[in-house]
């Protein structure tokens, strides 16, 4: 189920993006998210909130590390090594055009660094760097994604799966549905956004991923 990271954290099959609709805290969309959490099942976490100032994404980070997690879950933040690091949170991703894991290891050695990838250069680099893990997409056509273009497609998952060592999480239209192909062309994992945020069906859409990626 997991595979070990450059700091020995186990990486989780499952990565939950936040919604990017933080606003306050009493009413944090992320904090609602994690508590529930099925108990049995660790996910990945990326706090991926670009319009929050640094105060809030900090409070929003010990805010999360506060709570009673399922055992093994990990909690990164977008880009701000510093903020993770202060927080004492799990580690940071990284965009493809942003600092390398490289540089940003120097300043945070025992965090873990992931990186947005969308082409077999970029993963080349990416692992070159230092990265502990992929995110790869848009695989399938999701709207959030279309600003960016035609989606990557199975195939070229599967080349990329094959050109690197690193673990590779599909992104990008991935749900219950596709997410075994996304498996057997040999992603890793999987990270969504807007999949997980039906709270009343959180718990059963984890474990129904988890069963895909176990077999």
């Amino acid at each position: 189920m997991y595979i070990e990271t450059k700091n020995k954290s186990p990486l989780p099959r499952i990565c939950i993006v936040s919604s990017g609709m933080e606003s306050d805290l009493e009413t944090s969309p992320l904090i609602s998210l994690l508590k529930h959490l099925p108990e049995m099942t660790p996910c990945m976490v990326q706090i991926r909130e670009k319009h929050l100032d640094a105060k809030h994404l900090y409070t929003l980070c010990c805010e999360a590390k506060e709570l009673d997690l399922p055992s093994g879950t990990l909690l990164l933040l977008n880009e701000r090594t510093d903020i993770a690091s202060a927080a004492e949170i799990d580690g940071v991703h990284l965009p493809e055009s942003g600092c390398s894991p490289e540089k940003m290891r120097t300043f945070a050695p025992g965090l873990i660094y992931g990186r947005s990838v969308h082409s077999m250069e970029s993963a080349r680099i990416a692992e070159d760097s230092g990265a502990d893990f992929l995110f790869f997409g848009p695989v399938f056509d999701t709207p959030s994604k279309r600003k960016y273009g035609n989606p990557q497609g199975l195939e070229k998952l599967e080349k990329l799966c094959n050109t690197t060592a690193l673990p590779v999480y599909a992104i990008g239209g991935v749900n219950p549905e596709n997410a075994g192909s996304c498996r057997k062309r040999g992603a890793f994992g999987m990270a969504a956004l807007s999949l997980f945020h039906d709270i009343p069906g959180l718990a059963r859409t984890i474990e129904h991923l988890y069963r895909i990626w176990q077999y």
